[in-house]
């Protein structure tokens, strides 16, 4: 579609000048989209690899559970549970990853021991303890990545959005305006051309 703007020598600069940055913004955007797939492409395989490790631990720390109960007994565990005293805090940090504002969840444990007695205590638990430990870190890296999949995902799409307006719509545009305006330019000076001849030759029979 023709931008309707007049037909002159500063428009055609104008339009000339701004073609040449729009096709600057594309390649910039093309190359932003290309790297933002791969670093989706690298996050997902990070995350799935996770996924499998998060499952492992998971079947790891319940099954040590299932082993504490089955030594020490359900009344026993149920007391060490609440004479435990372990606080987790988690920290929020925000960073840019690829230009994309992403999270990186840190985890502290801040724990008050000693919660029983270690003489009355089978040491599978203090094992179970350290397992759902490790998965609960686990869970939040998995939470981290995911959530930078669908920041990423969502700049891939708006990024897109934006090159398919670019190479769809302006690009041609300004293209096609650039044409209009240089026709019509070539046609006023062929006709500005002709004037000046036909007065030449007037004043050359006078």
């Amino acid at each position: 579609m023709i931008i309707k703007i007049p037909a002159t020598k500063t428009n055609f600069l104008k339009t000339k000048q701004t073609l040449a940055l729009t096709e600057e913004g594309y390649q910039l955007l093309d190359e932003k989209r290309k790297i933002l797939i791969l670093e989706l492409q690298s996050i997902q395989k990070e995350a799935i690899d996770l996924e499998e490790k998060v499952y492992i631990s998971f079947h790891q720390a319940y099954k040590s559970l299932i082993k504490s109960i089955a030594i020490m007994g359900t009344t026993k565990m149920e007391e060490i549970s609440l004479a435990m005293n372990i606080n987790v805090n988690l920290s929020v940090l925000n960073k840019k990853r690829m230009g994309v504002v992403v999270s990186v969840i840190g985890v502290d444990f801040k724990e008050f021991s000693p919660f029983y007695s270690s003489s009355e205590v089978n040491v599978i638990v203090d094992e179970t303890i350290a397992k759902f430990k490790e998965l609960l870190n686990l869970i939040i890296k998995l939470t981290e990545l995911k959530t930078a999949l669908i920041r990423i995902a969502k700049e891939i799409q708006k990024t897109i959005r934006k090159v398919n307006a670019l190479e769809k719509i302006h690009i041609p545009n300004y293209k096609e305006t650039l044409k209009f305006i240089g026709e019509r330019l070539d046609e006023e000076s062929r006709e500005s051309f002709t004037m000046l001849k036909i007065i030449k030759e007037k004043l050359e029979r006078v």
